[in-house]
């Protein structure tokens, strides 16, 4: 996790399958096996883990000047089931053509 985009790949990945699990095995337990509980600390660490991602956001649009658009689609990631996946496949890409374009030199 060297980079900012690496780091919100991998706080993405976390919180992603933090919010299936929420939704699939938590949500279910409670309204169907009476064990709110399971939402409590599911619901916990997902939150958490939500906070960590939007500050991950916030530190990839500072640092390499994310559009309005692209901040608007990391956001509505975390609103999905499955976006944080599929954000994940497009920063890849990202991070990956970064890699490969050297960084300019200020003379």
């Amino acid at each position: 996790m060297r980079t900012p985009i690496s780091r919100l790949r991998t706080i993405g990945i976390y919180e992603g399958v933090s919010y299936l699990l929420l939704l699939g095995f938590a949500m279910p337990l409670k309204y169907m096996a009476g064990m709110p509980e399971m939402v409590k600390y599911t619901g916990w660490a997902h939150g958490v883990l939500f906070v960590l991602y939007m500050l991950s956001v916030v530190e990839v649009t500072l640092a390499h000047r994310w559009s309005i658009l692209k901040i608007g689609a990391a956001v509505l990631a975390s609103l999905l089931p499955f976006g944080p996946f599929i954000l994940d496949k497009r920063l890849l890409k990202e991070e990956e053509m970064k890699k490969e374009k050297p960084a300019r030199q200020v003379a």
